[in-house]
């Protein structure tokens, strides 16, 4: 199939991801710059707050979120190509939610905790 595309759009085409992930980049680097030009501000001040990560929280939402994509990917693979590579694709997202979620039921330190405390 020959391709009937101009050499110039596809660079153009070619140069569309790269210059999304720079700017991404770009953006995630200042507003963690700005993060840490406020925290300095306020230990300067002493104002500063740290603040608690809830991994209770995020150990139920990141394997919620990943147990849907991995087993959405895992069935579209399956019925696209069959038992076939591109499938680890969907299996590796699938079996790292299942592990959160996993990790979320077991872990000791939250048995003693109830859903609605924070």
């Amino acid at each position: 199939m020959e391709n009937n595309m101009s050499h110039a759009a596809q660079v153009i085409m070619s140069l569309i991801p790269i210059v999304g992930i720079a700017f991404a980049s770009l953006l995630i680097f200042f507003a963690l710059l700005w993060k840490h030009h406020e925290n300095k501000q306020r230990i300067s001040k002493g104002t500063y707050v740290p603040t608690k990560f809830d991994l209770r929280a995020f150990s139920l939402m990141s394997g919620l979120c990943l147990v849907g994509v991995g087993l959405v990917l895992t069935v579209m693979f399956l019925i696209l190509t069959g038992l076939s590579w591109p499938l680890i694709g969907g299996l590796i997202p699938l079996v790292v939610g299942l592990a959160m979620l996993i990790f979320y039921k077991m872990n000791p330190d939250f048995s003693d905790k109830k859903d609605d405390e924070n």
